[in-house]
């Protein structure tokens, strides 16, 4: 009798550990694609910050391309003020179009693709945009694991009972994509 007793709380001692184990689990992955987020959030901000250095520094020598100017301004205003990932990613898609607009405008202005000021802004902007691929990827990544953590057996008994969810991927859409293939052709 003693010897079951001894074999059912070792047995129930295993099943609670193994059931923290795979919780803890779970709460580590969420917590690395959180974090992972907040990597891409830093170097949107950083984004949104530089937006307006460059949209005045354009604005000086192409004053009179008023609609790009205005649809830059409000794509980056969509852009700060998006929440969730896929309005994130749908408003930071708008903003890469619209100053892939601005930058074509920039192009007609030999003066002010020689002007130091905006040459530091752009590549400024590119290590950015660089920043921002690899977070991405890193968020993505880490979104892959956790989701595939609450999807398979044992630990989807367990993301079911504490209510884990599904996390959104960071995706670009193909206009966007072709832009970024297409920024390294692109010089200023």
């Amino acid at each position: 009798m003693i010897i079951v007793l001894v074999v059912l709380v070792v047995f129930v001692f295993g099943l609670l550990g193994t059931f923290i184990k795979l919780y803890n689990g779970l709460q580590r992955s969420k917590l690395n694609a959180e974090n992972s987020w907040s990597d891409i959030d830093v170097q949107l901000k950083r984004r949104h910050d530089l937006i307006p250095n460059l949209v005045n520094t354009v604005k000086g020598y192409a004053s009179h391309e008023k609609e790009t100017f205005e649809e830059v301004t409000q794509a980056r205003a969509a852009a700060v003020g998006a929440n969730g990932v896929a309005a994130q990613a749908g408003a930071e898609s708008m903003l890469t179009q619209a100053m892939g607009r601005m930058f074509a405008v920039a192009e007609a202005y030999p003066d002010l693709k020689a002007n130091q000021n905006f040459i530091q802004l752009q590549e400024e902007l590119t290590s950015t945009e660089n920043k921002i691929g690899f977070a991405r990827q890193s968020y993505n990544r880490s979104v892959n694991q956790y989701n595939q953590a609450i999807k398979t057996v044992p630990s989807n008994i367990v993301a079911s009972m504490f209510g884990f969810s599904d996390m959104e991927f960071f995706e670009i859409d193909e206009a966007e994509a072709a832009a970024v293939k297409a920024a390294p052709k692109v010089e200023f």
